[in-house]
């Protein structure tokens, strides 16, 4: 929920193609198409809670999303009016700058796995119900696709009239909690593992034991806590590459004055 939650250790790639269109002067749509892998481990926390918890996870994130962006820019179109080498679109010589905020929405796709303590093996988090989706008093399965709110910066330098390169921050907000397969709390152990197997209970409770009872059940019977309830969010940092495309020009249609 904070730069303070972020672990630098675990940094992933990001790869996105998307395509901008200009609407105005100051206003643009774009759409893209965006892979991510996105990853955790309580091992690099010194929270003493979350580190006894020992829980891990990467995920797989395919995301398509569109946003309209407000931008501000020092772009100088010249030669316009001029007989020799008139350019449409042509950038000034001097440095351009653009300066982009922007808001939308997406649908992505994701797909949690964990990392098993005993054979080193990624499991598919999903298949193993760690939090008893499904059974008695526990969660509804959770949805494998969501919906996330991009938002963010962008700042590109124009470097001539065919290219530009960036820097784009974005955070988005998403509507599930499960990205990381951790939303409520432990489901009882013997439950698990009558429904879903012995790898079932070893990936949903493998705690080291440092805070005795962490993982147990609570006086009322009610699972310990192993998440909390807010909805997952996550940010990327990317450097951007543009490409300009001129707009098409029909042909100029002369007409009688009368």
């Amino acid at each position: 929920f904070s730069p303070a939650d972020l672990e630098i250790a675990l940094t992933r790639p990001a790869v996105s193609a998307g395509f901008r269109y200009k609407l105005n002067k100051n206003f643009n749509v774009h759409s893209s198409l965006n892979y991510l892998l996105l990853a955790g481990d309580d091992k690099l926390t010194t929270e003493k809670y979350r580190n006894n918890r020992n829980l891990n996870f990467k995920s797989n994130v395919f995301e398509l999303a569109s946003r309209l962006e407000f931008g501000i820019s020092s772009f100088k179109r010249t030669g316009v009016y001029r007989l020799k080498r008139s350019s449409l679109g042509k950038i000034n010589r001097r440095k351009a700058f653009e300066v982009i905020g922007f808001v939308g929405v997406g649908v992505f796709y994701f797909n949690p796995k964990g990392k098993n303590p005993t054979s080193g093996k990624w499991e598919n988090l999903y298949n193993l119900h760690t939090e008893g989706q499904g059974l008695p008093d526990g969660p509804s399965q959770y949805k494998r696709v969501s919906v996330s709110i991009p938002m963010g910066i962008a700042v590109h330098y124009i470097i001539d009239k065919d290219w530009s390169i960036g820097l784009e921050l974005c955070y988005r907000k998403t509507f599930t909690d499960y990205i990381d397969d951790v939303s409520t709390n432990y489901y009882d152990k013997t439950a698990l593992f009558n429904a879903y197997g012995a790898t079932s209970v070893l990936m949903a409770d493998p705690s080291k034991g440092d805070i005795p009872g962490a993982s147990s059940p609570n006086g009322d019977g009610s699972g310990a806590q192993r998440g909390d309830k807010n909805k997952d969010a996550f940010a990327t940092v990317q450097i951007t590459v543009g490409k300009f495309f001129a707009p098409k020009r029909g042909r100029t249609k002369l007409r009688s004055k009368f």
